[in-house]
């Protein structure tokens, strides 16, 4: 009996959730982590003496460590494991997290934030395809993207901090670094009774272990519901023939004319709002305080444009499986894009607030429909590696996106950055329409079968 038909069969229930919020609050701490670096800029900038490109390379550093800890972790978890790979990245965050903190000057603290950021990137890019192999196809996309508005709560925790901490106690910049590594200490702990990935294990040639992990989680969700398992589907598209994973074999098939299509769709929808999501987050608050607002006034206005993230995750969670991640991500990066344009015409504090508030709720949606899609478009043997890599291609998005934005807002002024924005979420909308893969009620396994008969 295929272990993939009885894992899709089972209902919902408190063995999913709890794997859930394991999965959740680890993107909690690395929304957390991406969001603070935006309310330490203005302290970082007197203690260690920084000029604006100085700020810049701090702006870019955790992104850029993403960039190659997602690389790593695809790599790394269709190779050792999923879960491997989860725990290790946790534990490099805290560690450098708590570095940066301790910073004595200004080189120590951007290595710490590279390594933090490595971390962070490792740990995000392998939870989605980790968890996503556990859900049954009919509610998979809520559960991904539920998983991601997680992301939220970090922001939101990260702008509590900046408004709080950081402008009111001495050293504050370095007590909020502290705070966003701390409770990792006690997700590790909480996270060594996770099962590894059953199709993991049965294409890496354990199905022994396979086998112990779906029986173990049927008998949860039976204690769980009290009510009988529902019949398997014999019809459920067969499992892909386990495949030894390697490395260079699998960046040419992610290229090859079978998957080609799908790889650079992906890449590009990832590229597109993480270069509009951390272009806009790394510089609304500085944006704010250039329009005459104060510093503290201009971290209360971020705290409410942060607080939209969480309606815009979990509506497009609902969303995913209504009209597909496809058109999910298609409509809420247009409206990222209307909203964008509309931040480009205002000049009032308050409209720019409202309007950053949209841009919010609709890029954050965005992210909900995308980590749902994307392991669900590369087969069991290399979805993390496909994932990992989708992810790091956005990272350079995040990287040049303070970047530029610093060079546009310096050059056409705040309107040529939203500008800028607009633009490039307008390419997204476009090639998301006509290229992606519909997903949706669909198993893991017919979605890879389909692409190798060339179907999608």
């Amino acid at each position: 009996m295929s272990l993939n038909a009885r894992l899709d069969r089972l209902p919902l229930s408190r063995p999913h959730y709890k794997l859930l919020l394991i999965g959740g609050l680890g993107y909690t701490f690395d929304g957390m982590d991406a969001a603070i670096v935006a309310f330490l800029l203005n302290d970082l900038r007197e203690v260690f003496g920084l000029n604006n490109a100085q700020l810049g390379l701090v702006s870019s550093a955790a992104p850029f460590g993403f960039l190659f800890g997602a690389i790593f972790a695809g790599i790394l978890g269709d190779k050792i494991g999923r879960k491997k790979v989860m725990m290790g990245a946790l534990a490099v965050y805290a560690i450098f997290s708590l570095v940066a903190a301790a910073a004595p000057n200004f080189e120590i603290f951007l290595v710490a934030r590279i390594f933090a950021g490595f971390g962070a990137g490792a740990e995000s890019a392998i939870i989605a395809p980790f968890l996503s192999e556990f859900v049954p196809s009919y509610k998979r996309g809520w559960f991904v993207g539920t998983l991601s508005g997680f992301f939220s709560f970090g922001f939101v925790g990260a702008a509590l901090i900046g408004r709080f901490i950081v402008p009111n106690i001495d050293e504050g910049w370095r007590w909020a670094q502290v705070i966003t590594a701390v409770p990792i200490v006690m997700l590790l702990w909480w996270r060594r009774n996770l099962p590894e990935s059953p199709r993991y294990l049965r294409n890496a040639g354990r199905p022994d272990e396979a086998e112990a992990v779906v029986a173990k989680l049927e008998q949860d969700v039976l204690a769980a519901t009290g009510k009988p398992l529902p019949p398997v589907d014999q019809s459920f598209a067969e499992a892909e023939a386990p495949r030894k994973f390697k490395t260079l074999e699998a960046i040419t098939y992610l290229w090859s004319r079978k998957m080609a299509k799908v790889t650079a769709v992906t890449w590009l929808m990832w590229f597109v709002i993480t270069f509009s999501y951390y272009g806009f987050f790394s510089w609304i608050p500085t944006l704010l305080v250039d329009k005459g607002i104060t510093v503290t006034t201009s971290f209360t206005f971020s705290l409410i444009i942060y607080l939209a993230q969480i309606p815009g995750y979990f509506s497009a969670a609902y969303f995913n499986e209504k009209i597909d991640r496809k058109n999910v991500i298609a409509a809420y990066l247009t409206g990222s894009a209307l909203s964008a344009l509309w931040l480009s015409q205002m000049t009032d504090p308050i409209l720019i607030t409202c309007a950053g508030v949209a841009l919010s709720f609709f890029l954050n949606g965005t992210y909900a429909g995308l980590y749902a899609y994307t392991p669900e478009v590369f087969p069991t043997w290399l979805r993390a590696t496909g994932t990992g890599l989708s992810s790091s291609f956005g990272r350079v998005g995040s990287i040049t996106a303070p970047l530029l934005i610093g060079v546009f807002s310096a050059q056409l002024g705040f309107g040529g950055v939203f500008g800028l924005t607009t633009t490039v979420l307008a390419v997204g909308v476009i090639c998301t329409l006509l290229f992606a893969v519909k997903t949706a009620g669909r198993s893991l396994e017919d979605i890879t079968q389909a692409e190798i008969k060339g179907k999608v």
